[in-house]
């Protein structure tokens, strides 16, 4: 079975790169004309116009190349991100003409303006040679059959085309019969040959993406500041929510717990001589009480850090969510070491969200939970065959999720179609310690 999924495999990959190819050589044409527009901008800063209107087709530059960054992304297996500069305080304060002259010096100064304007003068005589180069050996090769078919003595007579190839195809075929097998020969190797080279030359393609449209040092520099800036102000925010919570939960549970018994244990001072059975009574509700407020305060204990967390690890304390789930969760733990704590804690928290949106949100009948650590970085994956159609911006959990596991450079993806299943994979990096020599 696993080896007729990878034939299978194998030939889809091979069907769908000259296609994707194909599709990747028609955005030559919207890049060859925003090209032409970049230069007439260019050309117009001097005049002051150029101010004003390279600004906005800089924005359409940047439309089409994150068009490329994603189907690069997607079709060759290269991630590009998102390389430009961050916008400067003056863009949005002071007057129009002052925003204006900001955010063109910044978009002049930002190196990835010019390698996009790179991009569109290479793009056009780059494609055809590497990831468009399948798809016309292909078209290439059923033209010679085409050729084979019925058409080669027409053309040939109406002056179009002498040569197939090495082969000459200036008279009918049914004076050549082996001119008719050549060009169905040539023309089959040439399919051959495109749908063999297409996964080699989108790869070809992807690195040459890589180099030209992602960042810089300085780019990738400035990014990692604004991430690391956004990730910090989400991490207090985050921090302060939960010490409201605790506040609220000390305050509303074990605090007003406590303050009762203290008053029922002063109304127990002045019954013990007038009334004793009633302060027996009054003892032994205090007693539950006290009871009560040592669970709250368990729970509270429990919801900060959980004590099978730090005494089992993520594997055990994942599977102790799953016991108490409402749904059939099936937990399967694959990591060498146990992370460092923050990180635990924070992937601890994103899978326990993660199964409550499920139990409430999903109507699944079962939930697979998977974790594991590959390239350098904790997996977890929460598949469910609920009805499916979530999404990141449905609700504010995700969202909390992403916020929660971006303090760690972790980053969270959903596939959720209609009808289901929903697959919510997170990914935190992090080394773990090497294991102990026994």
């Amino acid at each position: 079975m696993n080896g007729e999924l990878t034939r299978r495999s194998w030939v889809m990959e091979r069907a769908r790169a000259p296609w994707r190819g194909f599709l990747l050589s028609l955005l030559a044409t919207p890049a060859i004309l925003l090209g032409v527009l970049f230069s007439s901008s260019l050309s117009l800063v001097g005049a002051g116009i150029g101010v004003l209107i390279l600004p906005a087709v800089v924005a359409m530059v940047r439309g089409l190349t994150d068009v490329y960054r994603a189907r690069i992304t997607e079709w060759t297996g290269h991630r590009i991100e998102r390389p430009y500069l961050p916008d400067r305080p003056a863009e949005s304060t002071g007057k129009a003409p002052a925003r204006q002259l900001a955010r063109f010096q910044r978009i002049t100064a930002d190196p990835a303006t010019w390698r996009d304007y790179a991009w569109l003068v290479a793009e056009p005589l780059v494609v055809p040679f590497t990831a468009g180069l399948p798809a016309m050996l292909i078209v290439y090769g059923f033209w010679g059959w085409n050729l084979t078919a019925w058409a080669g003595g027409v053309f040939g007579e109406l002056g179009w085309v002498d040569y197939y190839t090495f082969i000459r195809v200036d008279e009918h075929y049914t004076d050549g019969p082996y001119r008719m097998v050549g060009t169905a020969v040539v023309g089959t190797m040439f399919i051959v040959a495109g749908l063999l080279l297409g996964p080699k030359m989108l790869d070809v393609y992807g690195r040459w993406g890589t180099r030209l449209l992602g960042p810089t040092e300085k780019s990738r520099l400035a990014l990692r500041v604004r991430h690391l800036t956004e990730s910090r102000s989400d991490a207090v925010d985050a921090s302060a929510a939960e010490l409201r919570r605790i506040e609220r939960d000390l305050h509303d549970g074990a605090q007003a717990r406590l303050v009762a018994m203290g008053m029922s244990l002063g109304a127990i001072e002045h019954l013990l001589d007038k009334d004793p059975e009633k302060a027996r009574i009054l003892l032994a509700e205090t007693r539950a009480s006290s009871a009560k407020a040592l669970a709250e305060l368990r729970d509270l204990v429990r919801g900060i850090h959980p004590p099978v967390l730090a005494d089992r690890g993520i594997g055990d304390a994942v599977r102790a969510i799953a016991l108490d789930h409402p749904l059939p969760v099936e937990v399967t733990v694959d990591l060498p070491a146990r992370p460092e704590p923050p990180v635990e804690s924070a992937v601890y928290f994103a899978v326990c969200e993660m199964l409550t949106n499920t139990a409430k949100h999903s109507g699944a009948e079962r939930v697979w939970v998977e974790l594991a650590y590959r390239n350098g970085a904790i997996r977890v994956s929460v598949t469910d065959d609920g009805r499916g159609g979530a999404s990141l911006e449905g609700g504010t959990g995700l969202r909390g999720i992403e916020r929660r596991i971006g303090t760690f450079d972790g980053v969270l993806a959903l596939s959720s179609p209609p009808g289901g299943p929903t697959i919510a994979t997170l990914e935190v990096p992090c080394a773990l310690p090497a294991p102990p020599v026994l």
